[in-house]
């Protein structure tokens, strides 16, 4: 269900971008122009773009919001401290120089560290 509403959200978002950028700038945002407070001249009627555009942002909000609640619910509410994920180290026999070393590598002498050999 998740995969298909998260499907439907890129598809809307996709629109409405597409949609937005389809429409012709009027140049009165934010009221730039004398179009701002004040003015009594009235709004323009809204054009099937600028319907288009509602309805697709109405259905993006309806998705995003649809996804927080399925992520939400899908959400794990332990936490890691309260599980057995943090355990004491298992006591090793091997002398206190060499128990960081993993076993692969040699532990003294004077030959140079390589990585290990593909054929072994």
């Amino acid at each position: 269900m998740e995969n298909i509403i998260l499907t439907v959200h890129l598809i809307i978002a996709l629109c409405l971008i597409g949609i937005v950028l389809v429409q012709r700038s009027e140049g009165g945002g934010l009221g730039v122009g004398g179009g701002g407070g004040g003015t009594t001249s009235g709004r323009p009627s809204i054009t099937a773009l600028g319907k288009l555009t509602w309805v697709f942002g109405i259905a993006f909000v309806i998705t995003s919001i649809s996804l927080t609640v399925i992520a939400a619910r899908n959400a794990n509410t332990g936490s890691v401290l309260d599980g057995d994920a943090i355990t004491a180290p298992a006591q090793s026999t091997a002398p206190a120089g060499d128990a960081l070393l993993p076993p692969s590598l040699p532990a003294t002498g004077d030959a140079p560290l390589a990585p290990p050999r593909i054929d072994e």
